[in-house]
C-alpha cells in the first residue's frame, strides 16, 4: 500500500521516527538497525510495511529494502507478530538472520529476546526451504558489492517476470569482477542479455 516514505525527521527514538512529507507526521515503528542508519540525518527515505489489526493500523520503516523483505518473512511464521519481528531485526541485521536459519544455528536465534528455542526451530522449519530458494548460500554469507544497484535490478527484474533465483544468478554473473560502480539501467540491461 506504501511502499516507502521520504522527507524531514522531525523526532526518532530507537524505536519510532516521525517523518514530516507533504505537512503530514507518520509516526513509523523502526528497529534499531534502521535506528542507526537515520540517526545523524535530517532527511531519509525509509521502505515501510503497514500493519493493520482490529485495533490498530501501524507503519513499520527499514532503511534497507532487504530489511524489509526479511520483516515480513518473519511475521509470515506463525506466533511471530510484527513487534517480535521488529525485536529480531533489532537484535541480528536481515542478512544475519539469514544466515543463522539457513545453518540452523537455533541457539543464535533463541538467544534473541522474546524467541525461545520452540519458535527458534519454527523460523528455521517454516523459512529455511524460502530462503533458499531466494538466492544460493554463497551470495548470502559474503553480499555482493553495488547491494543498492543490485536490490533496484532484482526488484526491476522481478517486476518484469523473472524469478528472484535466475535474476539473482543474472546479477551476480553481470557484477562478477565489476569494482565500479555501475548505474542500475546498465545493470538491468547486463542481466538481461545473461537470463
Amino acid at each position: 500500500m506504501i511502499a516507502y516514505i521520504k522527507g524531514k525527521i522531525t523526532a526518532r527514538n530507537p524505536a519510532l521516527v516521525v517523518i514530516e512529507t507533504g505537512n503530514i507526521g507518520y509516526e513509523i515503528h523502526i528497529s534499531l538497525n534502521t535506528y542507526s542508519k537515520i540517526q545523524d540525518l535530517e532527511e531519509c527515505q525509509l521502505h515501510t510495511y503497514f500493519h493493520v489489526k482490529e485495533d490498530a493500523q501501524t507503519l513499520y520503516g527499514f532503511a534497507e529494502e532487504a530489511e524489509k523483505s526479511m520483516f515480513i518473512l518473519l511475521i509470515s511464521v506463525s506466533g511471530i507478530g510484527p513487534n517480535t519481528g521488529r525485536m529480531i531485526l533489532s537484535s541480528m541485521t536481515a542478512n544475519d538472520i539469514r544466515n543463522a536459519i539457513l545453518t540452523e544455528d537455533e541457539k543464535r536465534i533463541s538467544s534473541i529476546k522474546g524467541i525461545g528455542p520452540k519458535s527458534a526451530k519454527r523460523l528455521i522449519l517454516e523459512l529455511k526451504d524460502k530462503l533458499a530458494k531466494q538466492s544460493d548460500p554463497a551470495t548470502i554469507i559474503s553480499p555482493t558489492s553495488h547491494n543498492t544497484a543490485r536490490e533496484e535490478a532484482l526488484s526491476a527484474l522481478g517486476t518484469l517476470g523473472f524469478s528472484r533465483a535466475q535474476s539473482e544468478k543474472a546479477l551476480d554473473k553481470s557484477l562478477k569482477g565489476t569494482t565500479d560502480s555501475i548505474a542500475v539501467e546498465d545493470l538491468i540491461k547486463i542481466a538481461l542479455n545473461n537470463l
